[in-house]
């Protein structure tokens, strides 16, 4: 490789699908792995909200509802909650924020970098947060957990954005997971410390929980800021020589390595043709190419977008939110309870320990069986928890055993889709779209977050359906749905490169996929020189394209 006008000239390829990434290093593998705590405050920003809205102080605060006598009955006990107007607004402007934050992330990742992207999230992100600290009543605390939500639909996004592209393949599933698991590790933070404060009678109550929130986002984006940028980016903006630099760092090896240029020529031959199959335009013709393509084409544009988008809609249709967002108030409202707080505690932990298992089984099954067999048990769980409480739901035995299904439940959703829906979206894409193709589907987590919140109170609150255990029909029905997705329509990423992906796709559909074997590789099909380096017009055509974002 030479450098000429702070362009390269040439760039080492190979045929053989076996060399196109350099072997794991332990350097490598922490540099990926330390964007995975980005989770962290994802899942505590979303699971601190759960024990807040049922802290007495913060419920009189708010309603002006005074504070029942002791021993109150089960009357005065569901009485003395937030209106289910209030809980609904409270708990989904987040997703509403998060929402818009995640479709304009995908743009912002083009222009300025996935890294910086997530540094800007984590900026607005804390605004936010001082905000909701400094309120006092509703409007304020509302004002500020739409910011934040802006800052974790950036975070959010591009934090699968970044992994996916700068994890080595026989890894990515499993780094990505740890995403996952950050995420129940924030939960369970919250957990603990809205446990620890739900007794206090003054601010410090829901001030403290909602405080350290700013904890989170200097570490990320400080952090973050020492780790270099994706290469697909660099390669996305035709800069080369900073590809080159990227990878050098991500695998421990030098820029001369044959590894670190059979990646980067694997890379830039697949941009090049993803450019031949859908040609770059204006800015609106490049979101519209994000939805060009049959959608009998599992390798078409459309068909991924709506993979994609889908695939964060059933993640959230699993109803494990509900657990998360709504559990202390439903496990009050099953009356045989003595501390609800305790045993929402309990479920975290739960989820908690169940996510790294599927580190191994993710690398070692692969995506798709997951998916299918998680949904399964999710939906037995559901039903089982459903039928239960709805003919024995006064037994303190029966609601025992509802509490021991729930967990095993959320044990399935934990090893299974929990990590798994991320991990997909982050492959499928190819990657003139992929900020935005992922940035539309984090929004879809979030929107689908967003209306579930929303209608929850409504579905469970006193004053409004009650169904209680009931509600679980509607959860193992939606998760019946969530099977049959994942058998029709998941394909099988297991062990490809981001760029293998793409040629699986144009050669496989969902059920077969799991059977494909690389072949050949892009560069080897694009063309070579007789010196065994990418060919010289294809460099030269993504650098010149890639001075139009």
């Amino acid at each position: 490789m030479s450098d000429r006008d702070d362009k390269l000239a040439e760039v080492t390829a190979t045929t053989d699908v076996n060399r196109i990434e350099a072997p794991i290093t332990w350097k490598a593998y922490f540099m990926v792995a330390f964007a995975a705590f980005g989770g962290i405050y994802f899942g505590y920003d979303s699971g601190y909200i759960n024990g807040v809205k049922a802290m007495p102080y913060f419920i009189n605060q708010q309603t002006g509802k005074p504070y029942p006598p002791p021993n109150p009955t089960d009357e005065e006990t569901a009485a003395f909650a937030l209106e289910a107007w209030r809980d609904s607004l409270i708990t989904s402007i987040l997703s509403a924020g998060t929402f818009f934050g995640a479709i304009i992330a995908g743009d912002i990742a083009d222009f300025i970098g996935r890294r910086m992207t997530i540094i800007v999230g984590c900026t607005i992100f804390m605004v936010g947060v001082i905000l909701q600290t400094a309120s006092a009543g509703l409007g304020l605390l509302v004002a500020g957990r739409l910011i934040a939500g802006f800052g974790v639909g950036f975070v959010s996004a591009i934090i699968i954005l970044y992994m996916s592209e700068c994890s080595p393949r026989k890894i990515r599933g499993a780094v990505v997971a740890g995403y996952q698991f950050a995420i129940t590790i924030g939960l369970l933070l919250a957990a603990c410390v809205d446990y620890a404060t739900q007794n206090r009678m003054d601010t410090g109550s829901y001030r403290i929980p909602i405080a350290i929130q700013m904890l989170w986002a200097l570490l990320l984006g400080g952090g973050i800021a020492f780790l270099p940028d994706s290469p697909r980016y660099f390669v996305k903006r035709g800069k080369l020589d900073q590809a080159a630099k990227s990878l050098s760092r991500l695998r421990g090896q030098p820029i001369s390595s044959d590894f670190v240029q059979n990646e980067l020529a694997e890379i830039v031959a697949n941009h090049e043709y993803e450019l031949q199959v859908v040609p770059q335009g204006s800015y609106w013709s490049s979101w519209a190419n994000c939805f060009k393509g049959s959608l009998r084409t599992p390798s078409s544009n459309l068909r991924r977008t709506i993979l994609g988008t889908s695939m964060q809609m059933m993640q959230q249709w699993t109803g494990v939110n509900f657990i998360f967002y709504f559990g202390t108030t439903f496990f009050n409202q099953l009356g045989t309870i003595n501390n609800p707080f305790l045993i929402s505690l309990v479920t975290t932990l739960v989820n908690v320990c169940s996510t790294p298992i599927s580190f191994w089984t993710i690398e070692r099954f692969g995506r798709r069986p997951l998916l299918i067999w998680g949904a399964l048990g999710m939906l037995i769980c559901e039903f089982l928890v459903a039928i239960m409480g709805t003919v024995d739901g006064d037994n303190p035995a029966t609601v025992r055993a509802m509490i021991a299904f729930i967990c095993i439940y959320i044990f399935f959703f934990a090893s299974t889709w929990g990590p798994g829906a991320w991990v997909v979206i982050g492959e499928i894409f190819p990657l003139p779209i992929r900020s935005r193709g992922v940035g539309l589907s984090t929004a879809s987590n979030w929107l689908w977050n967003c209306i579930i919140t929303v209608i929850t109170p409504y579905l469970v609150n006193e004053d409004k359906a009650f169904l209680q255990a009931k509600v679980f029909f509607l959860w193992g029905a939606l998760c019946t749905a969530c099977f049959v997705y994942a058998y029709l329509l998941v394909p099988e990423t297991k062990g490809l490169s981001l760029e293998q992906v793409d040629k699986m796709l144009e050669e496989t559909t969902p059920r077969t996929s799991s059977r494909w074997v690389p072949h050949t590789t892009f560069a080897a099909e694009l063309g070579m020189t007789e010196k065994g380096t990418l060919a010289p017009e294809i460099v030269q055509d993504v650098e010149r394209k890639g001075s139009v974002v």
